[in-house]
């Protein structure tokens, strides 16, 4: 194990301060999925940085899927998972059976895990405050949903009284259907309603890469309009498109920066933020 003597120790933390200053104060969304939280070493580290970003003055929003999660419990109560063009079939019982995963026991898990690393936390649902407002997406998919409208002040509100807002995906209308929300879309329009300094979309994957084959293709960082070019001329395919888009739209809304970030990277998102190296791809808004 590498040792480091104490003024080490300092000059690390000193080279950190110019990032501490440019964050401190603004909000930053992370989308936190995949691998990094399905294994528990990562999560423990994930959670360690949101609340040292917390401590320096960062208003974190964390805002989490838990699609394994929710297969499994699906499959322990006996009702196979369906999907169509990648997206989960969700009739009512399934839609009971994803409020029970990502409102319950994934959110509440999230936040005692925030508390107990020394962070303050309150979790909430998109149903909360009609924070996330949607309507049906296709008959055939049932109760997922598409997003009309965030409205914002719930997750304001607890920013101001010094919480980390841990938000699950679940939306509803107007007549109260529930309706099941792709995780990375949720965090896009929140982090846009927020007008986030940045959103960051945790991945299992090294981040964007010219050839999916080759890891050593990635593409550390890009522009707006390279990314669209991206998608436009198919450089990117498959389940990397709609998560390209989802960062297009959140720039679009008005996130100064987004990145799709390697979650399995242990301490990613102190990496990205507080460092000059990155651990993924950043997609440049408005300059900084």
């Amino acid at each position: 194990m590498q040792q480091f003597t104490n003024a080490e120790r300092a000059e690390v933390l000193t080279q950190a301060l110019p990032y501490i200053k440019r964050y401190t104060g603004k909000i930053v969304v992370v989308k936190y999925g995949g691998n990094a939280m399905v294994n528990e070493q990562l999560k423990q580290q994930v959670m360690e940085d949101m609340v040292l970003l917390w401590l320096i003055g960062i208003k974190v929003v964390l805002v989490h899927g838990g699609g394994p999660e929710i297969n499994d419990l699906m499959k322990r109560l006996g009702k196979e998972p369906t999907f169509i063009d990648g997206l989960r079939v969700t009739d009512q019982e399934t839609m009971d059976i994803v409020q029970m995963a990502l409102a319950g026991k994934i959110n509440k898990t999230l936040v005692n895990l925030l508390e107990m690393k020394g962070g303050k936390a309150l979790g909430i649902s998109g149903m909360d405050g009609r924070l996330i407002q949607a309507k049906t997406r296709d008959p055939r998919l049932g109760y997922v949903g598409d997003i009309t409208h965030i409205h914002v002040k719930p997750v304001l509100d607890l920013l101001e009284k010094g919480y980390i807002p841990v938000i699950s995906t679940i939306g509803c209308d107007r007549e109260g259907h529930v309706y099941n929300i792709n995780g990375d879309t949720a965090a896009a329009h929140i982090a846009g309603a927020l007008q986030a300094q940045r959103m960051i979309l945790m991945t299992d994957i090294d981040g964007i890469l010219r050839d999916r084959e080759d890891p050593s293709s990635l593409i550390p960082e890009m522009t707006l309009a390279e990314a669209k070019e991206l998608c436009e001329t198919g450089v990117v395919s498959g389940g990397m498109i709609p998560k390209l888009s989802c960062c297009i739209e959140a720039i679009r809304e008005g996130v100064k920066n987004v990145v799709i970030l390697d979650g399995r990277v242990p301490h990613a998102i102190l990496m990205e933020l507080l460092t000059n190296e990155g651990a993924g791809t950043w997609i440049k808004g408005e300059e900084q």
